[in-house]
């Protein structure tokens, strides 16, 4: 047996890596354990990233059971021994789900979510959870349960959301591989912000439940997130495929998408949406980073052109404001209706629910035609281009003391959440988007690019974003400040 990587060297590894060296006996999954512990235990306090951590002495005699497990010639799937924390939206057996909520229960649940139950069958240990948004609402992952999540690269900025403890322990190698959600770039504002990679699949293609509805509830959904792209299609792999509790869910097809990340990308048609004409409002210094790495994909031979659909950006808003209203309207009301928690909420989540409030039926039923317009209008651009590109966000991490900027590049945000305006086209047409590393700011901030792909073509848009990350390799080159030189 080769010699046993020290602590360094096993946070060091990847997801595959990491997987291939417990199934080879290079390393036990004890050791496994105990390095991650370890390197959570002096990391973690930076960022809190990772909440409710089991305890240790539990975590390392499962990690002792994994090893018999192997020792007698049985694996459970690629991450047999693997340390997991799943994003606190989720529900994992075991663990409490408190959703940044103090309206949450601190008892443990007692069944795992689908896409939860998929990897636990793949052999993780689940070690804790991904601190979030409360309830998922707003991409600055703070709460009055946990506290704030601190960028991998500046702990005193944010980490973007609602997937933002998944995304700063991935930058932190606190994770192998992370689990996410993405109703407004969950999956890929958080990964921009930490140097990684975040994947929102097409819908339905994660299946979503058990939940108490299962038709339109999946403008929400749950992906990967990881340092590199094969990693992330190793997860989506794990995650995929239809369940009968999901009726909207996608079977996969027979060639899955770990396996099949090399194209020959030369001659691929590009359209870059930029800033929609102006339209959006953007930080100094993101469009110009976003803009360069256009020429890496020129390099990788694509052919890459400014584009527009024939929708006004105006419009597609307030499609997202009205759904996104009757959606939280209908997930939360109860507990708003209730005057004692509803002072409990945050005034974001009041106002979601008061929003819905007013609708008539009629308003949904125009935004989702809408919608389905814009839709159309994407597949328009989709017979000339194959692929769009657009901005991972509109700012670099700012002050995690702040809530939610009051302006970009000198306009007001009216909302919340209207800084990230730029997230919503991939999410209302159901469409596969990632977020690629582009690079860092003057002061060492990160950005990234969505690649969105047509309708279905997860595994188009997996192999371009591996071909850009060989062209790249920013997850290599720049480390968190925290974990270089050590």
């Amino acid at each position: 047996m080769a010699a046993v990587p020290n602590l360094n060297d096993i946070v060091a590894l990847d997801a595959l890596a990491l997987s291939d060296a417990i199934h080879r006996r290079r390393v036990s999954c004890r050791e496994v354990m105990q390095a991650y512990l370890a390197h959570i235990a002096q990391y973690n306090p930076e960022v809190n990233a990772i909440v409710s951590l089991r305890d240790a002495q539990t975590l390392l005699a499962e990690a002792d059971a994994r090893d018999r497990q192997l020792a007698s010639g049985e694996s459970l799937g690629w991450m047999h021994g693997m340390p997991h924390a799943v994003k606190d939206i989720a529900s994992c057996a075991g663990l409490p789900t408190r959703k940044g909520s103090p309206l949450t229960s601190e008892a443990p649940d007692t069944q795992d979510s689908i896409s939860v139950s998929r990897i636990r069958a793949a052999g993780a240990i689940f070690i804790g959870k991904t601190n979030v948004s409360e309830f998922g609402l707003g991409s600055h992952s703070y709460n009055p349960v946990f506290g704030t999540t601190g960028n991998a690269y500046d702990p005193t900025r944010i980490a973007g959301g609602s997937s933002g403890g998944a995304g700063s322990a991935l930058a932190l190698r606190l994770l192998p591989v992370a689990d996410g959600s993405d109703f407004m770039g969950s999956l890929r504002n958080p990964a921009a912000f930490g140097n990684v990679y975040g994947f929102r699949p097409s819908q339905g293609r994660v299946p979503y439940g058990p939940a108490p509805e299962v038709f339109v509830q999946q403008m929400s959904t749950e992906g990967p997130m990881g340092r590199t792209v094969a990693d992330v299609a190793k997860l989506l792999d794990t995650q995929s495929g239809y369940d009968k509790r999901s009726p909207l869910s996608i079977a996969n097809g027979a060639s899955h998408f770990a396996g099949a990340l090399q194209r020959d990308v030369k001659g691929l048609k590009l359209g870059w949406l930029g800033d929609y004409g102006g339209y959006l409002p953007m930080e100094d210094g993101v469009m110009a980073l976003c803009e360069a790495s256009l020429k890496d994909f020129s390099a990788m031979g694509c052919e890459v052109e400014a584009c527009a659909p024939d929708f006004a950006p105006d419009r597609l808003w307030q499609t997202w404001l009205t759904l996104r209203h009757w959606m939280v309207n209908g997930s939360l009301g109860e507990m708003y209706a209730d005057p004692a928690r509803r002072e409990k909420l945050k005034p974001e989540a009041r106002w979601e629910v008061e929003g819905g409030e007013t609708l008539r039926a009629a308003d949904v039923f125009r935004a989702s035609i809408d919608r389905s317009e814009w839709y159309r209008s994407l597949a328009r651009l989709f017979e000339r281009y194959d692929f769009l590109l657009l901005p991972s966000a509109q700012v670099f991490p700012f002050d995690a003391k702040t809530h939610w900027p009051s302006e970009v590049a000198g306009k007001p945000m009216d909302t919340y959440h209207r800084w990230m305006e730029v997230v919503i086209g991939p999410t209302l047409a159901g469409l596969p988007a990632i977020s690629v590393p582009v690079g860092f700011d003057a002061r060492g901030l990160p950005m990234g690019l969505q690649i969105i792909g047509p309708a279905q073509a997860d595994l188009a848009v997996l192999q371009l974003a591996h071909a850009h990350e060989q062209q790249t390799q920013w997850v290599q080159r720049r480390l968190p400040p925290m974990l270089a030189g050590r």
